[in-house]
Parts: C-alpha cells; sequence; structure tokens
C-alpha cells in the first residue's frame, strides 16, 4: 500500500560521522529533516556532555540578542524576517558573531546611557526655566497683621520699614499629585511662618525615562528664619522635589533664565547627535540581527543533536542512532558523503535491527494534512496500521453533511473555504494571527469538501434556506386527484386539508428524478415522511460504516502475518453484526423494494419484527415480509450468539496452544522467525488488544514476557463485551445523522417564517417593500451565518468527529503509535 493508506517502512540507522565533519554532516541533516536521533547519552547528565561548552555560548548570544530585539522594540521599529535560505554557520563563525554582537550591545547601553542622562539634564533646565519663569513675576505677601495688605510687595524699597529682615526663598517643582500634600506639610511644620505659592507649568515637559509629556507643579517658597528653612529643606526631600537656586534681584533672573534657554537649546542638539547615532546602531541592529538569530538556533540545535551521540574508541568520530524511512536512505547516504568529502573520511551509514516499535511516518500535502489531523487528535497509529484518513476524506464530509443538508448553507461554506484556498499563498493570510482565522485556515480543503458535500445532501433533502425548489416536474398531479374526486366547491370549503391517493390512476406519475419531491414541502405530514425516511437512512449508514470499519481490520491482520484474527476476530464480528444489524438495513430495503402504495395500508411493521426476532416469537397482527422469514431470523440469532463464544475463548485458546507448542522447540530460531516475533511483539491489535495481550501471545524467555493465559482471557472478554455491546450503542449512536438533520431543518424553517416570512408580509401591508426588506434581510443574513452556519456547523463537526472516533475507527485502529519526529531545522527558520 502507498504512505497514505499505511506508514512507511522505517529502520533503524547507525551513523560513524568523522569527528571533523560531524558538524557538516549534522547540519545538511537537520536541512532536510531525514532522520529522527536517539540519545545514546541517556544516562550522561546535560552537564557533562561533549558540546556543552557550545551550547552555552549559543544560549549567551540568544540572551544578547533578546537584549538587542528589546531596544529595537523599544524604539518603535520591527524586525524585517530574514531573507534567503540561511543555512548554519562554521564554528569559526561563531566567534565572529559574538564579537560582532557584544559591540553592538555595548554601543547601545552606552548609547542609551548617555540619552537617558542628556533627557535628565535636560529636563532639569526645563524644571529650572519654568520655576524662574514663574518667580521673577509673582507677587509676594507679609506674614504680619499689621495692616499691610497680602498683595503689597515683600521686598519694600530702600529706607522701609521692613528693610531690617532678611526674606530667603525656596523654589522647585513637583509632581502634581503631590503638590497638595506638600503644601499643607509646609503650613503645618512651619506653623504659617512662610508663603509658599503652586503653579502649574504652561507647557508640558517631557518625561526622561518614559518620553511622554507630563504636568509639573512649580513653587515658591518665602520664609525667615534658619530653622523654618531646614524644616523646609528636609520637606522638599522627602516629596522628592526638584530644588533649584532662586535669585532675589529680577535683573538676575532674567540673566539666569537667558543662560538656562540657552543651555538647554545647547542640550537639545547634542541629544539629537546622539538620537541620530542611535538610530545608526540600530538600523545595523535591524540589518544583521535576524540572520544571525536564525543562525544561531540552527548552530545550538546541531550541537544539542550532537550531543546524543557517542564518541567511539578512538574518538576520531561520532556514532550515532536514529530512524530513517527506507525511501529516503540512498538520500541519507549521499548527502553524508557529500558533508564530509573535506574531511577526507566518508560517514557511514548502515541499518540496524532492532526490536522497538518504530515510529509512524506518514506524509501529507495541503490537502491531507487537515484530514490526517483529524485522526491524528485521536491517537497516532502504530506503526504500518490501517491509516484510516485515505476514507476519512470522504466519509467525513458526507457524515458531516447528513446532518447539514441544505444547499444555500452549504454553498456559503463552500464559497468560504474557496476564498481561503485560492488566497493561501499571500503572506498576509498565512501569516495572520488570530487563532480562530489559523484554525479556519488550516481545515480549508475540509471546510471546502463539507461545504460541497452539503451542497448534494442539499438537493437531496431539496432544502434551499429551507425552502423547496423545483428543478424537475413533479411527480404527483393535483389536477389527475381532483378530476376523479368529488371535490365540490361545499367538498373544498368543508375539508382545508386534501388527500392525494397514489393509488388514484393518474395521481402518482412516478419518483422524482433527483431527491425528495418539492411537492412534499406542502404536506402536513411532511414532518413524518422526513422522520421515517431519514431514520432509515441513518441505520443503513451507521450499520455501512462500522463493517467497512471492520474490514479494514483485516488488511491489518494480513500486514501483521496474524492468520488465526481472521477466523477467530475478524469473521465472528462480522457475522454478529451483519447476522443482525445488517439483517435490519436488509428488511428495510426489502420493504422499501417490495412494498408498493396499494398495500402499503397493511405493511408490516419492521420494528415488531425486529423485537420478535430476539424473542423468538411471533405476532398475529404483523405479516411476514417474506415467506421463512422467522427460520432467518432464529438462525440468524442462534448464529450471531454462538459467534460470542468463539471471539470470546479463540484467540486465548490458540494463544495458549501456540506457546506450549514453540516452549517445546529448541532455543535455535531462524530469521524468518525472529522476523515475525518482532511484528507480533510491536504492533498489538488493532481490535483493541494490549501490549500485555500481544507479548504473552509470544514464546516466553529471559527477554520476553511471561504468558499469562489468565490476562489474555481478561483482555479479550473486555474486547468481546466492548464489540458486541458496541455493536448496538453504536448502531443506535448513528442516529444522530437523523436527529441532527432534522433539528438543522428546522431550525432553518422558523429562522426563515419568524424573519423573512414576517418581513415579506410587513412590507406588501405598508407598500414600502424596499424599505422594510433591507433590515428584514441584514437581520436574516446575520441570524444565519451565526446559528446555522456557525453553531449548528460546529454541532455537526463535532458529532461527525465523535463517530468517526467512537463508532468507526475503533474497529481496527488502536492510535497508540507515536510520530517519526526528524531532526529539522523548520522550527528555527520560523
Amino acid at each position: 500500500m502507498g504512505s497514505m493508506f499505511r506508514s512507511e517502512e522505517v529502520a533503524l540507522v547507525q551513523l560513524f560521522l568523522p569527528t571533523s565533519a560531524a558538524y557538516t554532516c549534522m547540519s545538511q541533516l537537520g536541512e532536510l529533516g531525514l532522520v529522527e536521533f536517539r540519545d545514546l547519552n541517556a544516562s550522561v547528565s546535560a552537564f557533562q556532555r561533549r558540546f556543552v561548552g557550545d551550547v552555552r555560548r549559543c544560549e549567551e548570544l540568544e540572551k544578547t540578542f533578546m537584549f538587542l530585539q528589546e531596544e529595537v522594540r523599544r524604539a518603535g521599529l520591527v524586525l524585517p524576517p530574514p531573507e534567503g535560505r540561511l543555512l548554519a554557520p562554521p564554528p569559526r563563525d561563531l566567534l565572529r558573531i559574538q564579537e560582532e554582537t557584544d559591540r553592538l550591545a555595548q554601543e547601545l547601553r552606552d548609547v542609551r546611557g548617555n540619552q537617558q542622562s542628556l533627557r535628565a539634564q535636560l529636563h532639569q533646565l526645563q524644571l529650572h526655566s519654568a520655576v524662574l519663569g514663574q518667580g521673577h513675576s509673582l507677587p509676594l505677601a507679609a506674614p504680619h497683621a499689621d495692616g499691610l495688605s497680602e498683595r503689597s510687595p515683600l521686598l519694600q524699597p530702600p529706607g522701609g520699614p521692613h528693610q531690617d529682615l532678611r526674606v530667603n526663598f525656596v523654589a522647585g517643582a513637583v509632581e502634581p499629585s503631590k503638590a497638595a500634600a506638600l503644601e499643607r506639610l509646609l503650613w503645618r511644620a512651619c506653623r504659617g511662618f512662610l508663603i509658599a505659592s503652586f503653579r502649574e507649568t504652561e507647557q508640558q515637559l517631557e518625561d526622561p525615562v518614559t518620553g511622554e509629556p507630563a504636568t509639573w507643579m512649580t513653587f515658591l517658597i518665602s520664609y525667615w528664619g534658619e530653622r523654618i528653612g531646614q524644616k523646609i529643606h528636609k520637606i522638599t526631600d522627602c516629596f522628592h522635589c526638584h530644588v533649584f537656586p532662586f535669585v532675589e534681584q529680577e535683573e538676575g533672573r532674567l540673566t539666569t533664565l537667558q543662560q538656562l534657554r540657552q543651555q538647554s537649546q545647547e542640550l537639545q542638539e547634542v541629544l539629537g547627535e546622539t538620537e541620530r547615532f542611535l538610530t545608526q546602531v540600530l538600523g545595523r541592529v535591524q540589518r544583521l540581527l535576524p540572520p544571525w538569530q536564525v543562525q544561531i538556533r540552527k548552530m545550538k540545535a546541531v550541537y544539542l543533536a550532537l550531543n546524543q551521540c557517542s564518541v567511539s574508541a578512538t574518538h576520531k568520530c561520532l556514532i550515532a542512532e536514529g530512524w530513517c524511512a527506507t525511501r529516503d536512505l540512498p538520500t541519507l547516504q549521499q548527502v553524508l558523503q557529500d558533508s564530509s568529502s573535506e574531511a577526507g573520511v566518508s560517514a557511514v551509514v548502515h541499518r540496524i535491527p532492532c526490536r522497538d516499535m518504530p515510529p509512524t511516518l506518514i506524509r501529507t500535502n495541503r490537502f491531507t494534512a487537515s484530514f490526517q489531523g483529524i485522526v491524528d487528535a485521536y491517537g497516532v497509529g502504530r506503526y504500518q496500521e490501517v491509516n484510516p484518513a485515505p476514507y476519512t476524506i470522504i466519509t467525513f464530509p458526507f457524515l458531516f453533511a447528513v446532518m447539514f443538508g441544505d444547499v444555500g448553507h452549504g454553498l456559503l461554506m463552500f464559497l468560504f473555504a474557496l476564498a481561503m484556498v485560492l488566497a493561501e499563498n499571500q503572506p498576509a493570510v498565512k501569516t495572520a494571527q488570530n487563532e480562530i482565522w489559523q484554525t479556519f485556515f488550516s481545515g480549508r480543503y475540509l471546510l471546502l469538501l463539507m461545504g460541497l458535500f452539503s451542497i448534494y445532501t442539499g438537493f437531496i433533502y431539496n432544502e434551499c434556506f429551507s425552502r423547496a425548489t423545483t428543478i424537475f416536474s413533479s411527480g404527483w398531479s393535483v389536477a389527475a386527484m381532483a378530476t376523479q374526486s368529488d371535490w365540490s366547491d361545499t367538498f373544498l370549503a368543508e375539508h382545508p386539508l386534501l388527500t392525494l391517493d397514489p393509488n388514484v390512476t393518474g395521481v402518482f406519475l412516478g419518483p422524482y428524478p433527483f431527491g425528495i419531491d418539492p411537492v412534499w414541502s406542502l404536506a402536513v405530514n411532511h414532518l413524518s415522511f422526513l422522520n421515517s425516511f431519514k431514520m432509515k437512512m441513518s441505520v443503513i449508514l451507521g450499520v455501512t460504516h462500522m463493517t467497512f470499519g471492520v474490514v479494514l481490520g483485516v488488511f491489518n491482520h494480513i500486514h501483521f502475518g496474524q492468520w488465526h484474527r481472521l477466523l477467530l476476530e475478524t469473521l465472528p464480528e462480522l457475522v454478529f453484526l451483519l447476522g443482525l444489524f445488517g439483517y435490519l438495513v436488509f428488511l428495510v430495503i426489502y420493504k422499501w423494494l417490495c412494498i408498493s402504495a396499494a398495500s402499503a395500508a397493511s405493511a408490516p411493521s419492521i420494528l415488531i419484527h425486529f423485537i420478535n426476532m430476539f424473542l423468538f416469537s411471533r405476532s398475529p397482527t404483523n405479516r411476514l415480509l417474506f415467506p421463512g422469514q422467522e427460520v432467518v431470523q432464529s438462525v440468524l440469532v442462534v448464529l450471531a450468539l454462538a459467534m460470542v463464544p468463539v471471539l470470546l475463548l479463540g484467540t486465548p485458546l490458540f494463544l495458549h496452544w501456540q506457546h506450549r507448542r514453540r516452549s517445546r522447540r529448541p532455543t535455535g530460531r531462524q530469521p524468518d522467525e525472529d522476523k515475525s516475533r518482532i511484528l507480533d511483539s510491536s504492533d498489538t491489535s488493532v481490535a483493541g488488544w494490549g501490549s500485555d495481550e500481544e507479548k504473552a501471545g509470544c514464546p516466553g524467555n529471559s527477554e520476553e514476557a511471561e504468558f499469562v493465559l489468565s490476562e489474555v482471557l481478561m483482555h479479550q472478554a473486555i474486547h468481546t463485551i466492548e464489540f458486541c455491546l458496541g455493536c448496538i450503542s453504536n448502531t443506535a449512536s448513528y442516529l444522530r445523522l437523523w436527529a441532527l438533520s432534522l433539528a438543522h431543518a428546522q431550525l432553518s424553517e422558523v429562522l426563515w417564517a419568524m424573519v423573512m416570512r414576517s418581513g415579506l408580509r410587513m412590507g406588501r401591508e405598508w407598500g414600502v417593500a424596499p424599505v422594510v426588506l433591507v433590515p428584514v434581510f441584514a437581520a436574516f443574513a446575520v441570524l444565519t451565518v451565526a446559528i446555522l452556519l456557525v453553531m449548528e456547523g460546529l454541532s455537526a463537526f463535532l458529532h461527525a468527529l465523535r463517530l468517526h472516533w467512537v463508532e468507526f475507527q475503533n474497529k481496527f485502529y488502536s492510535g497508540s503509535g507515536y510520530k517519526l519526529s526528524p531532526f529539522t531545522f523548520t522550527a528555527e527558520e520560523e
């Protein structure tokens, strides 16, 4: 089988890498992503491995890169993506990159420090200028209540009555949030022996740390006495105020103010030059940092992979082990030869035997990735187990469409998915960070098929936004019924509901060419008709789906050479499933084909026949569908019940007999026998057995698990009970197809009746149909997308997911393997 139907063959390989070329070989393997390496130094601490020093140097560089990246982000810049494909640098380039990185980081630190210092100095000069600009025009008042006004100047002209008093001043700035508290504390601490004036700055000043504009409160305090001055200075220090010298003479203040403005201007020029130099340094960081980040991440990944290798006894080569796909072995050998050609000694790769279960490798593309993701979410398949993904490509969208069948809704989903498919190569679409969008985009091909299949089932149901469409002529003729019946005016007035009798000649002309006849949308028993149709359809699809799952298990048994399971497991399972529920499907189809409209009134009930089948009884009022039906039903029930002990005891007894036969053989084995043993011990039964049971099926020795019959019987009993009861519960579980389909149809009908039909009626009554229909149609469109497409679509998706995981895959798929995770640089390049 191809790799999509079954995982590829994977081999355990051993690589001998020359020490001088080991880094180059590992780098090339990382570019191709061919080998998943095994850790041969699991018992060695991470701090004692060969290349731990190189890993630490890479980690130190990554820390420096984080600092540089943060500085770029702080400046409001964005790092561009690296251009082209970058290879892992040779080890000798690590020192060059480290030196250039350290030099750039040191330049950034120095420039940032100078910039912060200049900004702080400029801020101090601006605050000082603001204080002096306020203080030289502020009128001050004397504190003595000797009849002087508060607005009288504090500094009297020479020869005045207060010429002997010495007034001192404290000027500065404080944050607005602290100004009120500062003023209260000064007044209380100095007992009012001061005059304080607070005023906001006219212009906002840039904060030297955050760079955001901020308003400051400037203050000017006049006081008498040395002790009060000491208190004022202590209080302003506690409030972290900026205090500046204050010149009493107005001419001196003006001179100082001019000097401050000149210093500010000179400082701004210096700050501008510093910022221009900072921009140049950041430009170099923007240009050099992206490729360096990718190269160092690749280098670190190479050294981490080399730490998983062991060293040969001569210390001339490194020995590595890993899993590789068999089809990639020639490529692997060629790559190693090309990478080690310069060293003079070629690297060697060869296969080695192994009893461990290999990893699972299934290659996917854009189309199959989403379907394989659905399967892997349940569990990664074991090595070379049948892969359900190819069949899920058809069955999953189809079962979804059975529950979501509507031409209009399916068309909207199809167009949405088609738009994503057509735009999948656009960078803006692929790199979108929205998680919901990423979920939809990763499943675009799944949505495409879901919408396409929903259109198909919508045509079968004859529903388009809950409205029936007349593509072909109806198979029912009302005119023929009216002609051959006595439908008088009085009869029509007394009977609002009329019945079309298919037994009347010309009333039923034949079945509708495709899907359900649109005349059923006008019938009052429309829901009853769809109930019967969809319920039986769900049972038929469910039994077919489960039977297909059991049949797929045959390919697993044949591939792994477990021929006994064909007779002791698969055959009893098919007889049990088809003998009971396959017979139910036969009854449904037989009744559809053999019961005509003329005998519909006396048609037997399938449900009563199925109940009587298990009770071995007969209902007098329910006639038989075909001669000999009772005998057939009795034989099928007996056969189904007889398969239960075969399914329960067959495989354990066979394994016990096989174990006893092999235990009598000599210990020597043939290579072919060892190969079959590896398969038996590494692959569990796809019918749900555990690894203990498989090991129990192998002859015991010191390296193999001991055969314990009781454990095997316990596992087989669990499997038998699960399958037999699961056939009943899983068949009933497929009735969700019927329930979800009816729910979707009824929600569509309710939405149409409550919104669109009401809008059309209002527009006709009011005579302003265009004005009314615009908001009505907008509401109908929003509700259709929100409820029927998103909510109902998600509900149908989850139910289809459950049908595949529980009802289908558990018949043949164990999902207990692990993926092949090759050493690759894909994550480092993103």
